[in-house]
């Protein structure tokens, strides 16, 4: 196969234009600002392969949602019809699977060259393509002009590295590497409209540290951040790796648990009424994880953290709330509030524990 993807951009039909598979409703902020001379449309892949097939494309930007099942198939398939790069357009809950096809390889090589989280702006997605000589004619080596070359590949891939920093400030907390309070609030909002649509549950942990005031008065604040990093490591060692952890300001922190369908053996039953059960009462998974970061805390202890000096011993602890959809709320917005009541009901009970909404005798370091 010949770099077609550098090649095909300067001639053919559907020069410059970028081929979008799915459902674009749900990938943009403003779908109907497509304009017809960057993209073309195409509802379902097999529409997209016939149309890939007898245009040429700066890049083709499948929209996961639309294709959930055999995704990397699909992704094949296009991959075999067109040199074009394939640019994913995820939920926040679908990085994984975007990251995971980005990394993965066929025919030498990568199955996508990008990933979008979703809703993108519509120039967003066409300045990406064409920013840095994306999906734009590059020079074939020549003779004598080897050092042209390999500086504008270098110009292109620090530009490009540049984009993605930028991108992670946006969405990362610098400190900790957790998610931030942006998207978090985001994420619990994409989660809880698709588990409204599937019949899923998602639950809400909030939690501070207990009297890291305290710890930044008497040590500094060097070791304060010390603290919240250990934490941050502490708890997502915790989690399931799909579980999305964040840092939301200071030292509090959030999770956002949720079903995942591919974790769900093929075959398992009664997990519909597993599902359906956080009507009634809240997901066990989620308070044994819970349990689990408390007892995690304090067998950390202090005594590892640098600048605490010989008498800096003793244990963290943590407060917080948990809160679960639909049970307890039916936005995000609800969530958080649920779930920052029942952590002030564990502060207000003396600490070092964890309250559940509608339940605030009993803590979960007290459930078996």
């Amino acid at each position: 196969m010949t770099n077609g993807a550098d090649e095909q951009i300067a001639q053919g039909p559907g020069t410059g234009k970028i081929l979008l598979v799915g459902d674009i409703q749900t990938a943009f902020l403003d779908a109907g600002a497509l304009a017809g001379d960057r993209y073309e449309v195409c509802a379902n892949v097999e529409d997209a392969i016939d149309t890939a097939q007898k245009n040429n494309f700066a890049a083709i930007a499948v929209v996961i949602a639309a294709i959930p099942a055999k995704l990397s198939a699909a992704l094949k398939d296009l991959r075999d019809c067109s040199d074009a790069k394939i640019i994913l357009l995820a939920q926040m809950y679908e990085e994984p699977t975007a990251i995971q096809l980005v990394n993965a390889i066929y025919n030498g090589a990568t199955l996508a060259q990008d990933y979008l989280i979703c809703p993108v702006e519509p120039d967003t997605l066409y300045e990406s393509v064409t920013a840095a000589g994306k999906g734009l004619p590059r020079p074939k080596p020549e003779p004598g002009k080897p050092v042209e070359i390999h500086l504008a590949a270098l110009a292109q891939t620090t530009i490009e590295a540049r984009i993605r920093h930028l991108e992670r400030l946006a969405t990362e907390d610098d400190l900790t590497g957790l998610k931030n309070r942006r998207y978090i609030r985001e994420f619990a909002r994409q989660i809880i409209e698709r588990a409204r649509k599937e019949d899923g549950q998602v639950t809400l942990l909030v939690f501070d540290i207990d009297n890291f005031k305290r710890y930044n008065d008497l040590y500094g604040h060097s070791t304060g951040d010390g603290i919240l990093k250990q934490a941050a490591v502490l708890v997502r060692r915790c989690c399931r790796s799909h579980d999305v952890v964040g840092r939301i300001g200071g030292d509090e922190f959030a999770v956002v648990f949720w079903d995942d369908p591919r974790r769900i053996p093929a075959g398992t039953p009664n997990k519909a009424s597993e599902r359906r059960s956080a009507s009634t009462d809240h997901p066990t998974e989620v308070l044994v994880i819970a349990k689990r970061f408390v007892k995690e805390l304090e067998h950390a202890g202090l005594s590892s953290l640098d600048g605490l000096g010989p008498e800096g011993k003793g244990v963290l602890t943590i407060s917080g709330g948990l809160a679960s959809f639909p049970r307890d709320g039916q936005t995000s917005q609800e969530l958080f509030d649920q779930a920052d009541k029942a952590l002030l009901e564990a502060k207000h009970s003396g600490k070092n524990r964890i309250y559940l909404v509608g339940k605030p005798q009993n803590d979960i370091t007290e459930i078996d």
